[in-house]
């Protein structure tokens, strides 16, 4: 059993900042790539950022110079620093991990969900 668990979400003005987490437990062998996805209401899930267990990380275009992806590998852990946000950040933010349990089956992962209101 695999669990990815979000916090971190909230209300916060245009031009504030929040900080999400996701920590990964359970039979967890090894973990790949960790990455942010959002979803708006009437909207797609889209991508947000992406990181390698390497550290390589990547953005959408729309978060780039704003957001920062980063992760503890010791913790199973992956956070999101989200700055200078905007209204139009505004969604359900997901966690996501690509990952081999210990019983050696590989798959793809995701959290519940938190919810990001950037609103005045």
């Amino acid at each position: 059993q695999v669990q990815l668990v979000e916090s971190g979400g909230g209300l916060v003005q245009p031009g504030g900042s929040l900080r999400l987490s996701c920590a990964a437990s359970g039979s967890i062998f090894s973990i790949n790539a960790m990455g942010w996805y959002r979803q708006a209401p009437g909207k797609e899930r889209e991508l947000v950022a992406g990181i390698t267990s390497g550290g390589s990380t990547n953005y959408a275009d729309s978060v780039k110079g704003r957001f920062t992806i980063s992760r503890d590998n010791a913790k199973n852990t992956v956070y999101l620093q989200m700055n200078s946000l905007k209204p139009e950040d505004t969604a359900v933010y997901y966690c996501n991990a690509f990952l081999s349990t210990s019983q050696g089956v590989m798959g793809r992962y995701w959290g519940q969900g938190t919810q990001v209101t950037v609103s005045s």
